[in-house]
């Protein structure tokens, strides 16, 4: 008879486990591809579907955890079972040459390797990480390549077998050689041991390997994809301008040839003076125009990679350089730009009203969006916007003062006062003295946190039977209050919809 190296429910849990492994491999490259995304965005659903790609990169990395834990522990009952019943009389079924042999096989060996690189992958995705250590998130991150390969030798192995004569040799039949005595220590006659005979051997042969079905597709749309954006983003940005804000805030104006983007997008900066590897993402400030071709950014210095860009951008005087002229003074750092890539903040013009809420230097996918209408475009379908803006210090609204003073005397002159309410506030204030040239935000300054409810039930109130888009790019206790809201019955007939502010 046929030895049993495996049950069947084990073996079915090992391929199950697979299939859904294979499947969240192949989806966790799509929402990476993000030019690919930016292109595909389409109707306001799409849209908004796409803006959880983060999301669903997460969601697929945790089920691709999940399921391994399952082919894994499927696995190692297989090898115990393996060991246990380990039979010299059916090689061809026998993945091993002998007894102890499974683990330095190529499943083994790459099963081995796959496991341990989820697991750096997964601990350095945690928040304490990429907080406190960005680096070892993104270098790790990157070992998908290394992952994806030896996935690839993974299939090879053929761990798994089945029969391929089931019918000339059924389960439980006899062996040319083999008696039923020596099978089971039952007597049975001639004619039914006959009946039972097998008339040939078993034959094994190992399951076809489906992963790259799965994976090449994609895999080979995501290096397409990467590689178009490296012919986009070979040729260093011209650097304009660099200027130094309170509380550690620089801000970076440059120049692109052919370079568009809209308020609200975002893109990825290198700097190969800092790290050949890392891209790190910055909202637009400011946007390519007619006029002006300058784009923007507003960096906070906050972390390793933010602190070694800085010091290359505004490097300490040094005694020697005093005598030159300015302009041989400053030679700033190669930088390259990757994008420009959709970001939820697209979506302020299209809804009727509008409220941005920001904490801090989230300020910034909404700062583009102001420049934008400063700068008077036209087309759009907003009507009225809301504008909130949270900080601790008072420094921090220097940051866009003059953006936010501009556009004030801007609409005041046109006859439109009401179209851009703003709400400022300060969580922490020291003092509360501003410059001059800012008097028109004092009126609009208030001292502690903002009463959500209540300017939810005015906004309401004002706009009633329409839909409002809410804008959030703030700590995760301002969203999630937000988003509550949102969810929350109707107000006066008013639907919130909400959008968050995620980098991919």
């Amino acid at each position: 008879m046929r030895p049993s190296v495996g049950n069947l429910p084990n073996n079915v849990c090992v391929r199950a486990s697979a299939s859904v492994l294979n499947l969240n491999c192949s989806l966790v490259l799509l929402p990476m591809c993000r030019s690919l995304v930016t292109f595909v965005r389409g109707t306001r659903t799409t849209r908004r579907l796409l803006d959880k790609c983060k999301t669903f990169h997460v969601a697929c990395g945790v089920a691709i955890c999940i399921f391994s834990v399952m082919h894994v522990s499927a696995h190692l009952v297989n090898v115990v079972r393996f060991s246990v019943r380990y039979s010299d009389d059916f090689p061809a079924l026998n993945l091993a040459r002998y007894r102890g042999e499974l683990l330095s096989l190529v499943p083994g060996v790459t099963g081995v390797l796959l496991v341990l690189i989820l697991f750096l992958m997964f601990i350095s995705s945690s928040y304490c990480v990429r907080m406190s250590n960005y680096e070892i998130f993104w270098y790790t991150h990157n070992l998908f390549i290394v992952f994806y390969v030896i996935l690839m030798m993974h299939m090879v192995g053929g761990a798994l077998k089945y029969q391929t004569n089931v019918e000339a040799h059924p389960p439980g039949c006899f062996r040319a050689n083999q008696s039923s005595t020596e099978q089971q220590g039952d007597e049975l006659d001639t004619s039914e041991e006959e009946e039972r005979r097998c008339s040939e051997d078993a034959h094994f042969q190992p399951h076809y390997p489906q992963t790259w079905l799965w994976v090449s597709g994609p895999l080979c749309l995501y290096c397409v994809e990467r590689f178009y954006r490296y012919i986009q983003s070979r040729d260093p940005v011209t650097i304009v301008t660099v200027i130094r804000h309170p509380c550690d805030v620089v801000e970076l104006r440059m120049l692109k040839k052919n370079f568009k983007a809209r308020p609200g997008q975002y893109i990825l900066l290198n700097c190969p003076g800092v790290s050949s590897f890392e891209n790190h993402p910055f909202t637009l400030t400011m946007c390519p125009t007619e006029n002006k071709e300058t784009l923007g950014i507003h960096l906070r210095v906050v972390g390793d990679w933010t602190e070694r860009f800085t010091q290359l951008l505004l490097p300490e005087p040094r005694i020697d350089m005093e005598i030159l002229p300015m302009a041989q003074q400053r030679r700033y750092p190669k930088v390259y730009v990757d994008g420009p890539f959709g970001g939820p903040s697209e979506e302020v013009f299209n809804y009727d009203v509008s409220l941005c809420v920001a904490g801090g230097i989230g300020v910034t996918p909404f700062a583009c969006v102001l420049r934008a209408l400063l700068d008077g475009w036209m087309g759009f379908r907003l009507q009225r916007l809301y504008f909130v803006w949270v900080c601790k210090e008072l420094q921090s609204f220097y940051w866009f003062a003059e953006l936010l003073c501009a556009l004030h005397h801007k609409l005041w002159n046109e006859n439109r006062p009401d179209y851009f309410n703003v709400k400022l506030y300060i969580s922490q204030p020291d003092s509360l003295q501003v410059i001059e040239k800012y008097r028109p935000l004092t009126s609009r300054m208030q001292i502690g946190r903002p009463r959500w409810k209540l300017l939810f039930d005015e906004i309401g109130k004002s706009n009633k039977h329409k839909r409002v888009g809410v804008f959030c790019c703030a700590p995760k206790g301002i969203s999630r209050t937000l988003h509550r809201l949102c969810n929350s019955p109707q107000y006066s007939g008013t639907t919130f919809e909400f959008n968050k502010e995620s980098f991919s």
